[in-house]
């Protein structure tokens, strides 16, 4: 986008500075000429007039009285009556000639060099050609500055489509002052909130869709199970067969909710987690500097998991302000292996979430503290995207539980029998 603006933009400079330069240089040397020429006329009329009065006077011609009209490098010549008067230098080949009639029955002809003519003529066409690349110029830097202008605000408005695409849906609060690209950022933050409340309702709706059921199943289950055991042969018969179709459906839902949890995380990939972690930490550290505040890690290395960049990281930064606003003293950041599992655990030093608060922490909308209450949601719904757990272990310790990625997922890397890297 910016390379096809500045082309543009320099193609439409150039032709202007073609079509508008080439007759300018045109018109200004025909000027040159005609300037030189109408001297030279002036100054032969001059001469024709001073010499008709001598004529009429019955004077002898003498060229001598005309000679300060004469330019020093110019040629005289008069003809009057069959009779020749020359005077002053030989201009040289092609000179630049005008004469005029007397009224006498005779001519002036003035002579210069064209030389100087056509050297004043190159001066002025070079003046021109200069004030045109000079033109040229400034209209690149223009053209530069207006692509820039223009596809930065793009560039940045694409980044911020393909962070919502990957589940960053944090709103950008960054405008660029050109209104269509404002309306865009506006509308890609609006998709961002509608994004994150869906997937909320998604993961609360399947939640409540799964306890109902199992819960039903399982009080199926008991009661088939009862059944089995009559000491009647058919209702026992009947009862187990029953049962046996129960599990089966206990089966299939399991399968539907492990197929649901896969494609919330198909964009999950083997994360170094251990990595992605210490980028969070050094972007956050200069913020708890500033509050005098202390960001402490605790990171294994070569931890990896399935997990989402943009997610994790928007998680994380959830969790990091909540710190930073709401907790108090030093902030922990812990990650380690555990089972099956990659765990990261925020603490920090404050009392943390009261105890009547706990069972309402992650509702969106909810706040304790005066905020929004739709970070912790959010941050939930997306490490919950990714298969992973959001927990408040303690009150001011939250949990990130991510699933270690797979054998298969990663060559190159020993395992444990129990699926955790060593």
């Amino acid at each position: 986008m910016r390379k096809r603006l500045l082309q543009a933009t320099l193609l439409a400079v150039a032709v202007t500075a073609f079509v508008l330069g080439i007759p300018l240089v045109i018109s200004a040397l025909k000027l040159v000429e005609d300037i030189t020429r109408g001297d030279l006329s002036g100054r032969a009329q001059q001469i024709a007039t001073r010499l008709d009065e001598q004529v009429a006077a019955g004077e002898p011609i003498e060229l001598s009285n005309v000679r300060l009209v004469v330019p020093d490098d110019a040629r005289l010549t008069v003809r009057i009556r069959d009779r020749t008067y020359t005077y002053g230098t030989d201009p040289g080949a092609n000179p630049l000639v005008e004469t005029v009639s007397m009224v006498q029955s005779g001519t002036v002809r003035l002579a210069v060099p064209s030389g100087p003519v056509r050297t004043q003529q190159l001066q002025v066409a070079g003046g021109i050609s200069l004030l045109a690349v000079l033109s040229a110029g400034t209209g690149g830097f223009v053209a530069i500055v207006t692509a820039r202008r223009l596809a930065d605000p793009l560039r940045h408005v694409a980044d911020r489509a393909s962070r919502l695409g990957a589940g960053d849906f944090r709103p950008d609060p960054k405008r660029h002052g050109v209104p269509e690209l404002d309306r865009v950022a506006d509308a890609l933050d609006a998709s961002g909130a509608a994004l994150s409340q869906l997937m909320q309702r998604e993961r609360e709706l399947v939640g409540d869709v799964s306890h109902q059921l199992r819960s039903r199943l399982t009080a199926l289950q008991l009661r088939l199970e009862a059944l089995a055991e009559t000491d009647d042969e058919e209702t026992s018969e009947e009862a187990g067969a029953a049962l046996e179709q129960a599990e089966r459906l206990s089966g299939v839902l399991d399968d539907l909710l492990a197929a649901a949890t896969a494609a919330r995380a198909r964009d999950a990939e083997p994360l170094d987690v251990s990595a992605e972690l210490s980028g969070v930490a050094e972007d956050w550290r200069e913020q708890f500097r500033a509050q005098g505040r202390t960001l402490r890690l605790r990171i294994e290395k070569g931890l990896l998991a399935r997990a989402t960049p943009a997610r994790l990281r928007e998680a994380m930064g959830v969790l990091l302000d909540n710190a930073l606003r709401h907790g108090e003293g030093t902030v922990s950041l812990t990650a380690k292996y555990g089972s099956g599992t990659v765990l990261v655990q925020v603490a920090d030093s404050g009392s943390g979430v009261p105890e009547e608060l706990v069972p309402h922490v992650f509702t969106r909308g909810f706040s304790g503290g005066g905020s929004t209450g739709v970070g912790l949601a959010l941050a939930r719904a997306l490490i919950e995207a990714d298969s992973g757990r959001l927990e408040l272990s303690r009150p001011a310790t939250f949990e990130i539980y991510l699933p270690v990625a797979r054998a298969d997922d990663v060559l190159g890397v020993p395992w444990r029998t129990d699926s955790t890297p060593r």
